[in-house]
């Protein structure tokens, strides 16, 4: 399965936000254990590092990006998707940019994100962390 992993499943994740991390984590060793080929866009790994920034230093979020980026692929965003998001009926801009980027890709079965809600137009299965979690140990 290729799943887009949302910024706040990162952040779950990096963060330990309790409940969530639990769900994050198991994501994670999920692609570890190559159950799932996971990816990201430019935007996302933007985001966290921006988000972790305010929390810790550069060089330790770059370590831990650096990392991620061994585990990932990432998405392309071309100007397609760009306009297709400006023009979308999403509500939120950075939604609309993940949705319609793993769209044009091609390569993208789910998106996971605890923002079930925000993808409402995708045309991509979007699940929530436990829900992935769950579809992933059926198979």
């Amino acid at each position: 399965m290729r799943v887009l992993i949302d910024s706040d499943v990162l952040m779950d994740f990096y963060l330990k936000r309790h409940p969530f991390a639990i769900d994050a984590m198991r994501i994670f060793t999920a692609i570890e254990q190559g159950k799932v080929k996971a990816f990201v866009t430019p935007v996302i790994v933007s985001n966290v590092y921006y988000l972790l920034r305010k929390l810790s230093t550069h060089q330790k979020i770059i370590k831990e990006l650096l990392k991620l980026m061994q585990l990932v692929d990432v998405v392309h965003v071309d100007k397609a998707s760009i306009v297709k998001a400006l023009n979308s009926s999403f509500k939120d801009f950075e939604d609309a940019l993940q949705n319609y980027a793993s769209e044009q890709s091609n390569e993208i079965d789910v998106i996971v994100t605890r923002n079930t809600k925000d993808f409402k137009h995708s045309n991509i299965a979007v699940l929530a962390p436990a829900d992935f979690i769950n579809s992933i140990e059926k198979t």
